[in-house]
């Protein structure tokens, strides 16, 4: 039987706060020391304008800082982009990478998404792969085709040397309220594992395989014990420092 893996929470904020927020962090800050010991590794993704001060705000606590999107250039004449050498420079541990809403409103392919995995790594960052289908690609039963084509075409080789993170968000959960049922859940984070294993070996046995669809302090508790799910990919919950307290105790 696998080792139990380190779980990890990660508050994807998406295109929400401004400097307010932060005392979202300064809360969830608080809430952690209280606890005391957490087995998780928490994650907070926000916008790039608050990350340098959210990652002050996060100094001295278990809370650690995630970017959302990089280019996949180190630099250049790219307007409105950011790097992921920028990210790290700006506090920034991790990086979410292919998220559904990235490769709907801007037609990012998985190719593209490989690219800036390669770029994230060679910067120092740990990416956090998004894959997921659709509800037509679900109904149609190709989901495990297309997550499949996903995964294989998103992560570079330079995986099987470096620690592997996959978010599998369905992408007809997000943000609407529904979730799959945790055996829909279990046999997707299955078929993922399978899949890393075949190409990576050990380093695919110990991926974290993330959970994000519409997780929320209600349901996170059944979907963080469903087989082969090592945490979640949280979106609007995590806005609110004791809904996101809420999942991270649940794991």
């Amino acid at each position: 039987m696998q080792e139990r893996l380190r779980p990890l929470i990660a508050g994807n904020w998406k295109m929400h706060g401004t400097g307010a927020a932060l005392e979202q962090i300064a809360r969830l800050k608080t809430l952690l020391q209280e606890a005391g010991d957490i087995e998780s590794e928490v994650l907070i993704c926000p916008p790039a304008t608050l990350l340098d001060r959210a990652a002050r705000r996060a100094q001295s606590s278990a809370i650690r800082i995630g970017g959302q999107d990089c280019h996949a250039d180190p630099g250049g004449a790219h307007t409105g982009d950011i790097s992921a050498s920028m990210l790290l420079d700006a506090g920034a541990s991790h990086v979410i990478l292919g998220h559904s809403e990235r490769r709907a409103d801007h037609g990012e392919t998985s190719d593209i998404v490989r690219d800036k995995t390669k770029a994230a790594l060679a910067a120092g960052l740990i990416p956090i792969i998004c894959v997921g289908e659709t509800e037509a690609e679900r109904l149609a039963g190709t989901a495990n085709q297309v997550v499949g084509e996903q995964i294989d075409l998103s992560l570079p080789d330079a995986f099987g040397e470096t620690p592997i993170i996959i978010a599998y968000e369905p992408v007809w959960a997000i943000g609407t309220g529904r979730t799959p049922t945790t055996d829909d859940i279990a046999h997707m984070h299955a078929h993922m594992r399978n899949l890393l294993v075949a190409r990576f070996g050990t380093a695919g046995e110990s991926a974290l395989l993330l959970y994000g669809g519409s997780v929320k302090p209600s349901n996170a508790e059944e979907i963080l014990r469903t087989p082969e799910v090592n945490g979640a990919l949280v979106g609007g919950a995590s806005l609110l420092a004791d809904d996101f307290f809420s999942i991270i105790v649940a794991a």
